[in-house]
């Protein structure tokens, strides 16, 4: 079968790039023929595609290029010609079996969907965010999840500053909204929506998109061959240091707790905020790391004695909590989004009420008194669900299901 991935990115950065480029290789191992359409950066992965990749543009705070200039890349942000055109030179040299959409929107724009319909190629798309409903693609704005958009009040986008500060992205991501669900361009685009939790299978239906066309196909995480042996006597966290990742209501709650250490690990806008509620509290038993490469990550995680991934925000299918899963690690979770479909409460750890210090320093004084047994059973059965549930061979299997029904021509 000839496939061909679409992704705004080929780095390898975020995780839908990670998880596609994982696809791309193992479908290629079972022998199909393996395209990507992208944009232009120096840190892009080799591909063999690259001449058709096209201009990665971006959208700042503030202007710095000229109106003109700025004005240019707003448009391509709605429907981007050159994107369009270079794809559909593409389509016509590859003529692939099936398209299989990753994150285009704001980049590579849907303008590229018309050229998928003219020649009637099957289509479907992994959908490893919530941007089909929702302008800013997190459902997340002001500290809390968001559905204040829901039945086409995309104005909302713009009243709550759901993308940025600058008044020109939230009235960009309102327009481009607006007009892609008054044209449908996805849904009479797209045969098949992967739905890598149930929770986004629900939302989706919930917020008004074609559930006859949602399928569930939980995200695979790569097998850990050497489960952690913990021992460390820390709590890790590792992810970008920002709202939504719920940090501050973990660690004033971590701050009571001196004969637990924690490692926290990362950057981001909120690095002060947090910085300045562990020194109020005088708790030296947390360290912030920084960046850690992922070698370090890694020895990190190997000595841990648990997880916490203390997001306030709709997780989908989190990697960070497979990866625990599959290092056997207990995994400290708040109960929101696809969250509860990975950790459940007192089997591969503690599912927690998202934002709440008090329920944090439950969680925290409960983990403290689980004897080691305990938390080498909750590590085990993270190991066995991961590798039953979330492998990448059954995982690849099911996406060339999902091709199949969607009439994939190969």
């Amino acid at each position: 079968m000839k496939i061909l991935h679409v992704n705004k990115w080929f780095t390898f950065e975020g995780g839908a790039e990670i998880y596609m480029y994982g696809l791309m290789r193992y479908q290629e191992a079972l022998g199909h023929e393996v395209h990507v359409f992208s944009t232009r950066h120096v840190k892009n992965l080799p591909s063999q595609d690259n001449k058709f990749f096209v201009t990665r543009h971006d959208i700042s705070e503030r202007r710095t290029k000229g109106f003109a200039e700025d004005a240019k890349i707003a448009a391509n942000f709605i429907w981007n010609l050159e994107a369009k055109k270079a794809f559909g030179r593409m389509l016509d040299e590859i003529n692939p079996d099936v398209i299989h959409l990753h994150n285009i929107y704001h980049h590579l724009s849907t303008s590229i969907l018309a050229e998928i319909r003219k020649r009637k190629i099957p289509c479907v798309q992994t959908l490893h965010d919530y941007k089909l409903a929702c302008p800013n693609y997190k459902m997340f704005t002001q500290g809390s999840p968001c559905e204040r958009c829901k039945g086409g009040n995309y104005q909302e986008a713009i009243k709550n500053k759901c993308l940025s500060n600058s008044m020109a992205s939230n009235i960009l991501a309102a327009v481009e909204m607006t007009m892609t669900k008054t044209v449908q361009s996805y849904e009479r685009t797209v045969s098949i929506f992967i739905c890598p939790s149930g929770f986004m299978k629900e939302k989706m239906t919930d917020w008004g998109e074609p559930g006859t066309k949602m399928r569930l196909v939980r995200n695979p995480t790569d097998h850990i061959e050497e489960q952690a042996v913990r021992g460390g006597g820390y709590i890790m966290t590792a992810s970008r240091l920002s709202e939504e990742k719920g940090l501050a209501s973990f660690l004033e709650a971590a701050c009571l707790f001196p004969s637990i250490p924690v490692k926290v690990a990362g950057r981001g806008p909120e690095e002060a905020r947090l910085r300045a509620i562990v020194e109020k509290h005088g708790a030296s038993h947390i360290e912030f790391l920084g960046f850690v490469d992922p070698e370090e990550m890694k020895r990190l995680r190997y000595y841990a004695e648990a997880i916490a991934l203390p997001t306030l925000n709709y997780e989908n299918c989190s990697g960070a909590v497979l990866e625990t899963l599959a290092a056997g690690l207990p995994c400290l979770a708040t109960r929101i989004g696809g969250n509860p479909e990975l950790v459940e409460d007192e089997k591969q750890g503690f599912l927690v009420t998202p934002g709440s210090v008090e329920d944090w320093t439950r969680v925290l004084h409960r983990f403290a008194a689980t004897p080691k047994e305990v938390r080498d059973a909750m590590g085990k059965s993270g190991r066995e669900k991961a590798a039953a549930r979330h492998n990448w061979n059954d995982h690849v299997l099911q996406v060339e299901r999902c091709y199949e029904e969607a009439g994939a021509r190969g």
